[in-house]
This record gives C-alpha cells, structure tokens and sequence, in this order.
C-alpha cells in the first residue's frame, strides 16, 4: 500500500487554515497541530494524555475503542475522573479489532495517520498486528508512540502503574516521613509519560520533514521517576549526603513552610532571599530578627530554623490565614493558601482568565451514571495570550464512527452489516 498522503489530500480543498473567503470574516487561526492525524489505542492515563495533549494542539485524535468502550470509562473511586479528564478532543471509534473486518477498518485509518499511540502491555500491538514494523510498511511515515513500564533493558518485562515506579524510583521515599513511603497525590508520573510521549512525537514529526520517514518514539514511567528526584541524586553527587525525605528535609530556604494560624487555618509562607526578610521583618514589626546577626544571610537562617521557625509560628499565631495572605501578597513575598483539588473550580485567577472550560461528560464515562455538566482545567499554555479551547467534549463510545467509516469509503448497508455483525458500534 501506498504511504499515507498528506493532510491536505484527505478532504476537499478549501481556503487555507486561518484565511476567509471574499466577503467572509476572518478564519480563527488554525491551531499548531490541525491536520495532524492521530491514532489511539490507549487506556488509563498515560497514553490518553499523550493524545489530549495532542488533540488540544489541534491534531484530530481517533480513540479506537472496544465495543463495550475503554474500561477507563467504568472505574470507581481516585479513577473516576480520568476518563472525563484525558479524553477531550478526541472521536470514538468502537470497534472490535480481534475480527479481520476491524482490524482492516483500523489498517485504514493507520494508512492515513501521522501517529500511532498505544499505550498497552507489550507484545499486545504485535499479536493484533499493528505492531511498528508492520505498520510502518503500510506508512512509512508513521510515527509510533509507544507508552510503556520502562524503557528497553533489564526491567521491560516488568508490569509497572504509577506507584509502582514512584515506590522503586525514590519518589515515594522522598515524599512520606521517615520510614513511610508515600505516593504523591496525583498520577504524576502517568501524566509526565503522556506529556513526553507528545513532545517525542512532535519532534518526530518535524524530523519527518526532512528524513521523509517516521520512527518509534518511547516513553516510560520509570525513566519519568529518574528525572523527578535527578535534583536529590545530584545533591547527593555534590554533597556526598543523601538527600532526606521532603517532610524531614532541611530546607534551601530559611523560612519555607506551612504555618498553622488563628482559628486552626493554614498557608504556606516563604521568604527566600535577604531582601525579602528585610521586608518580612519591617512588615511584621520583628525589628530585633532583623537585626539579629544569627540571622544575617539566608543560609544563617537555615541553620537557625531549629529555633527561628518556633520564634515566628508564636509570633504569626494570632493572625488569620486571609490577613497573612494579603499582607505577603502586599509585599511581594511568596504564599499560599492550603487548597483542595474541588476549591479550584471557584479559583478566582482560573475563573477569570478562562482556566477552567465548560464540559459534558456522556454518562457512559459517568461513575455516576448519567451525563454530567462541569468544567475542566485546559493545558497550562497559551498562544498570544490565548488558551487552547475545548473543542469536543469526551466521547460517548461510537461517537464518531459512522463519520470515520463513511470517510474511509464504508458506505450504509456495510455498516448496517458491519454493526449487525458486532464488528463496529455506532453511538
């Protein structure tokens, strides 16, 4: 089969992205990846993160999905909003790719791609036959993403999730107290993976320009892991001490730390530098910390914290988080508020300047059952001041594949006998 033709030769021509016809308004500029195509196998976190990503930048994404839908779609507590968080921008096809019929759907598409992306155990993509090498003879100018465990060596074979890697990679260990590991509270490194994933891809594709051929891209979680604590092994390289736990730590910062105030609130202040404790000091009215030459340097005041963080929970005390706030906030020194992940929908900053995007979630990718109304936090970029929209909303399963099958030449009786069949699923 011939390679894939290029995104101006799957549809009609017409104006170029960003330019109007006479007598038209302007075109919203295209965004960076439209006419990127993009096909998905993938699951959980980390490979849909790759194409959200993707599919935000504008590429067009196909998650390519079972019948029944993407298991991610039915999972219960931390899990239930990863579906509804990593699916954005992004069409269905429900297909059932052990059949012959739908692996040759999928053939199809995959000769039109640009990327492929998978996420599964290896060997999965082999047996299904869409394997690299099989798929780069179909497309040479495919480019494979593939989101694994650990990249190849000793530990490949190795099934890995995110706290498995943050456990074996010394991430738990520098997060928990002493002796008690402690994941972090988020998927950090399944979303890292995603996030590299897509950087490797677009660097494949712009290599592609001039190479004229795609290549394999890899990304792993253990390697994500490795770069996360690669500042305590380097402290350790330089210091000869390794690095402790974050709870148990001693600070670059003589005052960087959460403090509990009036009423049993918290913030987090810092001051960093010795011209922000002059501040902090004359702010506060601490006259004699000021002048007190144990405390003339930062690094003074790193070795003093012992006894200076003691000095200063008393003397902030009776203050009220909000008060402390706006004070710091006065001066120009570092703080923050102690927030839960719910708060941030009534986040002020991210209210008003379109942080958080309007979004329907289907009630197949519901925990709760129905369709459910909410906003979503957007890639933390802009283009010109401008954050990329969403421009669909997760997929119901099927959402898009009577569009991409009559696309690919399908016409009504073949996918009346193709769904008869249970080969394909249309929502």
């Amino acid at each position: 089969m011939n390679p894939a033709p290029s995104s101006a030769d799957r549809g009609p021509a017409g104006p170029t992205p960003g330019t109007a016809a006479a007598g038209e308004a302007p075109a919203a500029p295209a965004l960076p990846l439209a006419g990127v195509r993009v096909v998905e196998f993938t699951h959980m976190v980390m490979g849909p993160t790759c194409g959200m990503i993707l599919g935000d930048l504008g590429a067009e994404v196909i998650k390519v999905e079972p019948l029944e839908g993407d298991n991610t779609r039915r999972l219960l507590g931390s899990g239930a909003g990863f579906f509804a968080m990593f699916n954005r921008n992004k069409k269905s096809l429900a297909v059932d790719v052990k059949r012959a019929e739908g692996r040759e759907i999928v053939l199809k598409l995959v000769a039109q791609a640009d990327v492929f992306s998978e996420n599964f155990k290896g060997g999965t993509m082999e047996r299904l036959g869409f394997g690299h090498d099989a798929l780069s003879r179909l497309n040479p100018r495919l480019v494979h993403v593939s989101h694994k465990g650990f990249l190849p060596g000793p530990y490949e074979h190795r099934t890995a999730l995110d706290e498995v890697v943050q456990m074996m990679g010394g991430l738990a260990y520098m997060t928990g107290p002493e002796g008690r590991p402690l994941r972090a509270g988020s998927s950090v490194n399944d979303i890292m993976g995603g996030m590299f994933g897509a950087i490797g891809a677009m660097a494949a594709l712009r290599q592609r320009e001039s190479t004229g051929r795609g290549q394999v891209v890899q990304s792993a979680l253990f390697e994500n892991t490795v770069l996360l604590v690669a500042q305590h092994m380097m402290q350790f390289a330089v210091t000869g001490r390794p690095a402790a736990p974050m709870p148990s730590r001693i600070s670059a910062w003589g005052v960087y730390d959460v403090f509990t105030v009036r009423d049993g609130e918290q913030i987090f202040l810092a001051v960093v530098s010795d011209t922000q404790w002059s501040l902090f000091c004359d702010a506060f009215g601490h006259a004699d910390l000021k002048a007190d030459p144990r405390l003339a340097t930062n690094n003074d005041r790193v070795r003093a914290r012992d006894w200076l963080l003691p000095v200063l929970r008393e003397r902030l005390a009776g203050f009220g988080a909000a008060e402390l706030g706006a004070r710091f906030e006065r001066i120009g020194l570092p703080y923050a508020p102690i927030t839960r992940p719910e708060a941030l929908f009534d986040d002020p900053h991210l209210r008003a300047t379109d942080g958080l995007a309007p979004l329907t979630i289907p009630a197949d990718a519901s925990s709760a059952g129905r369709e459910v109304s909410t906003r979503t936090p957007l890639l933390p970029i802009a283009f010109d001041g401008e954050r990329l929209p969403v421009r669909e909303p997760p997929p119901a399963v099927g959402a898009h594949t009577r569009e991409l099958m009559l696309a690919l030449g399908y016409d009504e009786a073949a996918l009346a006998r193709l769904t008869a069949q249970a080969v394909i699923r249309m929502a």
